[in-house]
C-alpha cells in the first residue's frame, strides 16, 4: 500500500509540473493569443515589435510581457486583469502611449470598435562581461 501511494504522489508531482511547463510556455502573447497578437513586426536582441488587432469581445488569454511600451493606433474601451489584481478598464484614443512594467495579465475588448496597437517588449539586457583594466594585470 506504502508503494502505491509513493508511485501515485510521485506521478502527481510530474503531473503538476509538466502543467506548470506548459502554463509557462503558453505566456508567450504570440502562442496564448494569435487571436490578437497577429504579428511579429521586427525582432533583434533588444526588442520585439508586435501587432496587435483586437475585435469587440475578444480576449486575450493569460500572457506575459517584460517591461513594454504600447502605442495605440485606434480608439477603444479595454479592460485588462493583472494577475492578483482587479481587473481595470480604459479608455484608450490613437495615439495613447502608454509604458508597463513586467507583467503577466489577461485582455478583453469590451468596446464596439477594433482596438489596433503596436507593442515593443523590451528585453533584457544582457549581463556585461567583465574585463580587468590594462593597470590591473600582471
Amino acid at each position: 500500500m506504502k508503494k502505491t501511494s509513493q508511485i501515485f504522489s510521485g506521478l502527481l508531482l510530474t503531473g503538476l509540473f509538466l502543467l506548470q511547463c506548459v502554463a509557462l510556455h503558453a505566456q508567450d502573447p504570440m502562442k496564448a493569443a494569435p487571436n490578437v497578437y497577429k504579428k511579429v513586426i521586427l525582432e533583434n536582441k533588444k526588442v520585439r515589435v508586435i501587432e496587435i488587432e483586437f475585435a469587440p469581445g475578444e480576449t486575450a488569454e493569460w500572457h506575459r510581457h517584460p517591461n513594454h511600451v504600447a502605442y495605440v493606433l485606434t480608439d477603444g474601451k479595454i479592460e485588462i486583469t493583472d494577475k492578483g489584481k482587479p481587473p481595470v478598464i480604459a479608455d484608450i484614443k490613437a495615439g495613447d502611449a502608454m509604458y508597463m512594467p513586467a507583467v503577466t495579465h489577461m485582455a478583453k475588448n469590451i468596446g464596439t470598435t477594433v482596438i489596433k496597437m503596436v507593442v515593443t517588449e523590451l528585453k533584457p539586457a544582457a549581463p556585461q562581461k567583465m574585463t580587468p583594466s590594462p593597470a590591473n594585470k600582471k
